[in-house]
């Protein structure tokens, strides 16, 4: 069975949730798909999609803080990078999420 119409359901929602907080899909499109892929996986075998670059807990209180789109709950360390931890996500006026610094959140 195909992934194609769950990845695009998650983009149709996660670009309604990520646009009103100054966030855009980064423009590198194979990024965005290989990642909303494994989201989809991890849906499929989690029941949610989990940010694919964050390991969970198994504490469902905090494992919630990485469903994708997780900027809400991690947003002042997000906007000081200006993307996301797995770079789906930039900050609507980035044109080259390469050149973006990454950074552990205590060092905001």
């Amino acid at each position: 069975m195909s992934n194609e119409p769950r990845k695009e359901s998650l983009r149709y929602l996660f670009e309604r949730v990520v646009t009103p907080l100054g966030y855009k899909f980064t423009p590198d499109a194979e990024l965005v798909d290989e990642l909303l892929e494994a989201e989809v996986k991890l849906e499929q075998d989690l029941g949610a999609p989990y940010c694919p670059c964050q390991g969970r807990s198994g504490v469902r209180e905090e494992d919630m803080k990485i469903v994708c789109p997780c900027i809400p709950f991690h947003r002042a360390h997000f906007d000081a990078m200006k993307r996301c931890w797995c770079g789906l996500f930039v900050h609507l006026d980035v044109t080259d999420p390469d050149s973006l610094p990454q950074f552990p959140p205590d060092e905001d």
